[in-house]
């Protein structure tokens, strides 16, 4: 079958279903565009939480469809690809930050959903990129433990006065991403307004005009006074941006800023889960409950 045929019978499939199809902006096009909702990882949150769906495709990597079956337990949250994973996550361990604690004692713990379900376990609150800064502020604490990306943290410090005590994760993929090229790009382009990811290096933080989360720089490309945009984040989201901003361009800080694990999951692949509704996303309850509490908590932040 074409891909518009494979596209057709998805939909199909999961109408008869009763599924809800979830897709995160780094995915490929032809995901987004199958997808009942694409968004970043606070938004893909949101809407796990308040929807009532007897399934639920996650396409995206397997700590975001953790997620989604630890505060959704009515729904099948399925994975298209069970190997698509997180090398940020795979960074921190729930024994490594249990570890932490004991060294920093009274130190509440703020984790990134980039993490698994055993480190949310083990955490006070959850925040993604979009809300990292909301989150903290609304702890009374002067110092906090942030796992774990390091690069997260230290911007989040420098948004608050907060004393931070940083997990050493990062992004790979955000990781490649050097000031240079931005400095290259705005020199190419200098009508353009560069945006980056939090994910980023602070030194690439630094030469940019704004750091946003994936939907923040969406809905920052909506500005109608700008035409150019250089966008320092992973290659998937050019595609929705370009495709809700005709008309304007989009130039990609790096080529190699590419996250494998999003780029597993394929239109088969998606057919074959809802054929056969596997693989499933399951986390153990002692686990998920104490998981939910961290991320209710964040769900209660106002953004």
């Amino acid at each position: 079958m074409n891909t518009d045929s494979i596209a057709n019978k998805i939909r199909t499939l999961a109408a008869e279903k009763g599924a809800v199809i979830l897709a995160h902006n780094y995915q490929l096009g032809e995901i987004q565009d199958i997808a009942d909702f694409v968004g970043d990882s606070l938004e893909l949150s949101q809407r796990a939480a308040e929807v009532r769906a007897k399934i639920i495709v996650f396409c995206g990597v397997h700590f975001m469809a953790e997620t989604a079956a630890i505060i959704s337990p009515e729904s099948k949250v399925l994975l298209p690809d069970a190997h698509a994973g997180c090398p940020m996550a795979d960074m921190i361990t729930a024994a490594g930050l249990r570890r932490m604690k004991d060294e920093l004692p009274g130190r509440p713990v703020v984790c990134y959903v980039n993490s698994t379900a055993g480190v949310k376990a083990e955490s006070d609150i959850c925040c993604t990129s979009a809300n990292a800064v909301k989150v903290v502020e609304s702890l009374p604490e002067d110092e906090i433990i942030f796992v774990p990306d390091q690069y997260l943290g230290f911007y989040v410090q420098q948004q608050t006065n907060k004393r931070i005590h940083f997990w050493p994760g990062y992004c790979p993929t955000h990781a490649r991403i050097l000031p240079e090229y931005i400095l290259e790009l705005k020199a190419e382009h200098p009508g353009a307004r560069a945006m980056v990811h939090p994910e980023c290096r602070p030194e690439v933080a630094a030469v940019a005009d704004a750091v946003l989360s994936t939907g923040g720089m969406i809905r920052y490309a909506r500005d109608p006074g700008v035409k150019e945009f250089i966008v320092g984040t992973e290659m998937g989201i050019i595609h929705r941006l370009r495709k809700e901003n005709p008309g304007k361009k989009f130039y990609p800080v790096s080529e190699q800023a590419v996250c494998p694990n999003m780029k597993l999951i394929t239109l088969d692949k998606v057919l074959y889960t809802l054929e056969t509704e596997a693989p499933r996303v399951e986390v153990e309850e002692e686990v998920a409950v104490k998981a939910r509490r961290a991320i209710e908590r964040m769900l209660e932040v106002k953004v």
